[in-house]
Formats: structure tokens, sequence, C-alpha cells
């Protein structure tokens, strides 16, 4: 009996705790600010860098849409088990998403054998999901293309493919990819590329494969530069984002990292690169992961918003953006619970003080101007006469486990008319 009452009397108290003036006060000044974030993200489209849910299509559905509903998936197993399940229509619209890039990603294991087509497959699968979905998405690939469907009521939908590894050292085929609407692509992932070096090799004990990028890497952020394609470094070393920062002409993003200061995770942006990135003009979209964000398995929008502090005290509002990366992690901040939840953060932050005009930015507008900033370099590159680069990989920056996998280059042949 004694602990019966013990037990009520901790409820009570509770209780009294939880609808206490100065609690009642506080939720009061919460709904107040998340009523101002919404109409932030009315006026502005929040575009969020990264998301996995295509990788989930591959896992749970293989890539079979067409009958697909996606409208809830807090029912439809097994989505609904998942605990890397954070999206749906119905949480985008209740997120205020306007634009995402879609991610096409395949793990490091395609590398030197079906990349190339298993990309193509996360490419086609997002296609068809927003053509499967014509009243919630809309496929496009601008800035301008952005803010006509958000004026629609849309969520544009762009993509941007996850790793290097998935263009095989081929122009051509980073070529090919523009033309099916790819409009970033992260230089590598959790493995290096004949070309690039990844964020693994800064982890103690790593050993750098490249030193950074190397010639023909440089080549393939020239190219990207001459298409308009994005370059994206979130998962490289920190000599690949040097050599990137110095080679590329256009702004450039990280499309999921957060601070390196708070969180000293090599998937994260040190202070000295953040300053490079305010001289390039580009933007880097914060990580909800909380590995990313306090180095441990949580975090709360609290810690999110930490990462955003930091970046505008280093770099400026100007350089900031969101890039959740829902659908790829396992381990969500607390008041981040999936994409609903935007904007908490938003509210988070105009309670820190932020004025309105700044969150507009990092929910899009920097975004925008990074994007029309690569649309610039590329059409002054076609006004300048730049031709596609035509280069080939050297073979000698092959690596001995990929030539099982290939038949080398063509060599040259004598034409003929006999």
């Amino acid at each position: 009996m004694k602990l019966i009452f013990v037990h009520l009397f901790i409820l009570l108290a509770a209780e009294q705790i939880r609808s206490s003036p100065t609690r009642r006060l506080e939720q009061f000044a919460f709904e107040k600010y998340l009523t101002r974030a919404r109409a932030v993200l009315d006026r502005v489209p929040l575009i969020d860098g990264h998301n996995d849910f295509p990788m989930s299509l591959r896992d749970f559905a293989r890539n079979q849409v067409g009958e697909l509903d996606i409208n809830d998936l807090t029912t439809l197993e097994p989505w609904a088990s998942s605990s890397s399940s954070h999206t749906d229509i119905n949480r985008l619209h209740t997120g205020k998403v306007g634009a995402q890039f879609w991610s096409a990603y395949v793990g490091c294991t395609t590398q030197y054998k079906d990349a190339i087509s298993k990309t193509w497959e996360q490419i086609d699968v997002v296609h068809r999901m927003v053509e499967a979905n014509p009243t919630t998405f809309e496929f496009v690939t601008s800035a301008q293309g952005i803010e006509n469907a958000f004026s629609q009521g849309k969520i544009g939908s762009l993509i941007g493919v996850e790793g290097g590894h998935s263009i095989d050292s081929s122009l051509a085929v980073l070529r090919m990819m523009y033309d099916m609407g790819v409009r970033y692509m992260t230089m590598t992932h959790s493995c290096a590329t004949p070309w690039a070096d990844n964020s693994q090799v800064d982890n103690p004990g790593g050993v750098a494969v490249h030193d950074g990028l190397t010639p023909f890497g440089k080549t393939v952020v020239a190219e990207m530069n001459r298409l308009g394609m994005l370059i994206d470094l979130s998962h490289v070393s920190r000599k690949t984002m040097r050599d990137a920062l110095e080679t590329s002409t256009a702004p450039v993003i990280f499309s999921h990292s957060s601070a390196y200061a708070l969180c000293n995770n090599t998937r994260n942006v040190p202070d000295d690169i953040l300053q490079l990135v305010v001289a390039n003009g580009g933007v880097v979209m914060v990580n909800f992961f909380p590995s990313f964000v306090t180095c441990s398995s949580t975090a709360t929008v609290q810690d999110v918003a930490n990462h955003m502090d930091h970046i505008r005290n280093v770099a400026g509002v100007d350089h900031i953006g969101i890039g959740a990366d829902y659908n790829g992690i396992t381990e969500v901040p607390v008041g981040l619970k999936d994409v609903s939840e935007y904007p908490n953060l938003f509210a988070e932050l105009l309670a820190r003080g932020w004025a309105e005009a700044d969150l507009e930015k990092i929910a899009g507008l920097n975004l925008l101007r990074v994007l029309r900033g690569a649309e610039a370099v590329r059409d002054q590159m076609a006004a300048d006469g730049v031709k596609p680069f035509d280069e080939w990989i050297p073979q000698a920056d092959l690596p001995a486990e990929s030539l099982p996998c290939s038949t080398g280059q063509i060599k040259s042949v004598k034409l003929t008319t006999e």
C-alpha cells in the first residue's frame, strides 16, 4: 500500500509540473513560434538536400512503385516497423516540404561491378514515383523549376547521385546522368574512387589514397561546372574538400553534413573549410543524424540548432541549409522524428532570436542562390565555347581490383577508305 501511495504522489506531482503556469507559458510561447515558422515555410520552399526514400523503395518494394500508395506509410509494413522510415506524402505536407533532392544511392560494393546500372535504376524509380503521384510531386531540374512547382503547391523533386563510384570514372556516364535529371553528385561515399579520397581517410589511422583529388578528379569537377551539376562534398576527405573548392568555379554544397567543431566526426565540416565555403559562395546543409550532431546515438532539435548557430557564427547565415538525411538514418533527434517535424526546428531558431528573413534563407533561398550560381557558370562556359571534357581516366589510376571487370580503353585504329 505504501508503494502505491508513493507512486500516486509522483504521478500527481508530475502532472502538477506539466500543468504549472510556467509550463503552460512555455507551451504557449512555442506554439506562437511554431505558427510563425509555418508561415515562413508557406512563403519560401523548404528545400531538403538529402532524403534516402528511393533506397527504401528498393529495399522494401523492389522499386515497384506503380501501384504503391505512399500517402501514409505509418501503418504499411515493412515501413511501419522500420526505424529508418521517416517519409511519406502526408508527412511531407505536414512538414511543409517545398522541394526535395532524392538520393540515388547504391553502396560501395557495386564499385567496379554494376554501380552504373543500379544507379540508373534508382534514378528511374524517382522519375516513376513522381509520375505516379502527379498532384504531389513535380520533377524539376532548375532553380526556377523549384519555384514554379512551389507556386503550384507541389513538391519540386530533384535527384542527387550519392557517390562518385556511380559514374565508374566515366565523364560520358556523368553527362548521361545529367541528361537524366541529376543535379548534384556526391564526389565519394564510404569508399574512395580512383580519383578522389573519401572522409574515412581522415579517421585515426586512415591513409589517403590520392591526397585529395587526382588530376582526373579535377577534370570531373570542371565537367560538372560545365554541365551545371552541383558538386557535393559530403562524404569526402578534407583534402578533397580543399581541392574541389579550389578547382570549382561554381558554388558547391555539402548536401548532408554538420559542424565538425561540435561533433568531431569526419563526415562534418571543419571551421577552416567553412571559411572556404564562404569564399566559394556555397552552402552546408545540416544533417540530423545524431552520430553527426552529438557524436552519440541521441540528439534533440536543440542540438541540431546548435550546429546552425555555429555555422552562422563562423560562415554567416548565407551558407546554411538543411540536409536531414531522413530514411538513411536509424536514430533521429527528439523533436525531429520524421519529415513532418521540420517546423519544430524553425520554431527553435525563432526562440533563439533568429530573424524570419534568416529562416527564409536556410529554408531554401540559400540553396536557390547556389543552384542559380551553378547555372550561371554553366551558361558562361557555354558562351565562352567550352566543349565537353572528353578525357578518359588514365589506366594507371585504376586499382587492380577494377581490372577483372574492365576490358580497358579502346586502342586507336587508323581509318581507311580502302
